[in-house]
Formats: structure tokens, sequence, C-alpha cells
């Protein structure tokens, strides 16, 4: 299997990155697409046939490095945080000015260069129009808007597209050994997200809260199942992304006491209580980044809902999402209008900004949400 076998609906984005390992190359490249699109793995991918000798075998040292996160000359700079700083980007930069191990290229991906703050932005810059040789940068990002338009016009772009239902399901039939109707169900209910179609397809829990919340708006009838709709989805988002970061926080400090010797000692260096309490701030952080990634997910969710009910108020013939709910949505289509669900759909959105923009409390937001979709009895 190649290392763009698992690159889900993209053929053509896959026959562009074929070309450049085979030639048609520059230093710096943009992956873009919707959320699940599978910008990282296209990027991880394209890594991957670069360093392979073979164009991307799948099969290969370089190709099995690559996958792993083992490869000396691919550095993947990932974040849980609410953004990457300029020091960190300068660690780039200052790698990036080194000759490759190998005999290749040294690669640098930033999966979530939307999240670089302006300092870092302008760090990342300079790198960029001023490129070592055998050094190639790969950033991802949900819109080519969310690149400062300097970094975007030194790029060359990759668009990836959302996968359609059938897609997703053959990969999850294909790759996952998933039955034939549980991928057709969580391929149809993830619209096109592949890591969301994955983990409804493999974990019940994630399938039982996703139905929870598409169930809230036909419920949404008075003050008092608003209110306590939003504190079920605060909740559910919570219990998620706890159950996501558990986990890792636990092994952060476990590797943290090794490192410092307070497993074998049973004592605790004086360096020990600062680097501590930095991995507990940065736990926090990507807590709180956790959290707000799930609520967004449930908000999406909510959204498929009106737009299921858009569906049937105007016989568009498109896909039902929620089919499973079928009785819901026909009582939630009755009972409103295509207009009023368009302003639903709006205020998920407006949502959604306050919350990931604006710093607005989850929790308040999520109320004034829930009553602004409210369905009157």
């Amino acid at each position: 299997m190649g290392v763009f076998d698992n690159l889900v609906g993209q053929k053509q984005v896959i026959e562009r990155l074929r070309g450049a390992v085979a030639g048609d190359m520059t230093h710096a490249w943009l992956f873009t697409g919707p959320p699940g699109s599978g910008r990282s793995n296209a990027a991880i991918a394209f890594a991957a046939a670069l360093q392979c000798e073979q164009g991307g075998c799948g099969t290969c040292h370089s190709c099995h490095e690559v996958s792993v996160g083992t490869h000396p000359d691919v550095r993947v700079t990932r974040t849980e945080k609410l953004s990457i700083g300029v020091d960190e980007v300068r660690e780039l930069v200052r790698s990036s000015a080194l000759a490759p191990a190998g005999r290749r290229w040294q690669i640098m991906i930033v999966e979530d260069a939307d999240r670089l703050t302006e300092q870092a932005c302008n760090a990342l810059l300079k790198a960029i129009e001023e490129p070592s040789e055998r050094t190639v940068w790969l950033l991802c990002a949900p819109t080519v808007e969310d690149v400062l338009p300097t970094i975007r016009s030194r790029t060359r772009l990759v668009v990836l597209a959302t996968p359609s239902s059938a897609e997703v399901a053959d990969f999850l039939v294909r790759n996952d050994q998933v039955d034939p109707t549980t991928a057709t169900h969580a391929a149809r209910a993830s619209q096109g997200h592949i890591g969301r179609a994955r983990a409804l397809a493999r974990d019940e829990d994630t399938r039982g809260r996703r139905r929870q919340v598409v169930q809230f708006p036909a419920r949404l009838t008075n003050l008092g199942a608003c209110m306590k709709a939003a504190t079920t989805l605060h909740d559910l988002a919570k219990e998620e992304a706890d159950a996501l970061t558990g986990q890792h926080d636990a092994r952060e400090r476990e590797e943290l006491d090794r490192a410092y010797g307070v497993v074998e000692r049973g004592r605790r260096p004086r360096e020990y209580a600062p680097a501590l309490r930095d991995l507990e701030k940065s736990q926090k952080t990507r807590a709180k980044r956790r959290h707000l990634d799930v609520v967004d997910r449930g908000l999406m969710d909510l959204v498929s809902v009106y737009r299921d009910a858009l569906t049937l108020q105007l016989g568009a013939g498109s896909e039902i999402v929620n089919e499973e709910i079928r009785v819901e949505l026909d009582k939630l289509a009755s009972a409103t209008t295509a207009e009023s669900n368009l302003r639903r759909i709006d205020a998920v959105f407006v949502a959604r900004e306050q919350m990931l923009e604006f710093n607005v409390p989850p929790m308040l937001a999520l109320e004034s949400l829930m009553v602004a979709l409210r369905v009157d009895s």
C-alpha cells in the first residue's frame, strides 16, 4: 500500500503531489481543506513520498519512519494550545537552516498554521522567503484566508475536498474492517470527517453522545428545556474531552517523574516543582482547547439537524444525515419554517465564533444559543 492510499476522496490532490515528487517541486506548500478532510495526513504522506527512494512505496524504512513520527529529517509541529507562539517558530526556523541528516529533504510540517500568532507568522515568513536549498515547508490550515497573505503568496496551494459519505464508508470497511451498516451510519453522521467517522464507527459511547445532541432541536420548546440542553451539551463535551486527554496527561506526568528521578528515588529535586507547574499549565490549556473542539463538534451536529429539516421542507432531494431520528426530523420540519431554520443555523455559527474567537465561556454561549434555537410549542 502506497503512502497516498489512505487519502480518502482526494484523487486530484494525489496526482498533483505525485507530480511534485517526480520533479515539479517547490520549497513551501499550503494544505487547506475542511476539518476531517485529511490536511495533516496529506502533508505527512507527501513528506514520506519525498523521503522515499521509490516516491512513496509505503513499505520502506523511510516511509515507516515518517508515518510513526521518527524520521530525523521530518519535523511535525502540532499544538493543543490556543496558538503557536514566536519562540516555538523561531526554534523551527533554526532547525530548518540545518542540512538534512539523510540524502534527500529536511521537511518542516506545521499542522496548525492558522493558530500562528502575528509574531510567529513574521518569523516564519523570513524562512519561507529565503529557504535553505534542501528544506521544504508544509503548512496546514482550514482555509487560505486563515493564513497571512504574505505567507500564502509564497506557498503552493493544495486544496482538499470533503470526501463523500460513500468514500468514507468504503474506507472504514476496507481499512478498519467495520461492518457496512455501521460504516454507512458513521460516514453519514461524520459529514465527511474521517477522524470523526472512525470514532463513531469504533466507539458506542461516542455514538451515544452524538445521539443525545441531535435529539435536542425538536425538544427545545421551553426555557427549561433550553437550559437543560445547554448543560447536557457542555457536560457531554467535557466528558469526551476528559476521556481524550486523561491518559495523555497521566503519561506526561509519568514521563516527568521519571525524568527527574521521582519514580526511582521517591524524592523531588528542587527543579521538579517548576517543571511540574509548567506541565500542569500546559495540560490545563490543552484541556480547554480540547473541550472547545468537542463542543464545536456538537454544534456542527446540531447544524446537520437543521440542514436535514431544510431538506425535508424544501424537497431538495439531498442526503439526510440523521436518518436514525427521522421521526424527530419530521416533527421539527412541521413545527418550523425554512427561514427560521436558516436563522437557527446562523445562530449556531455565531455561538461558535463567540467561543473560538472571542473567548466567551462555553456555558454562557450555549445557554444563549439554545434559547435562540427554541421551537414554539
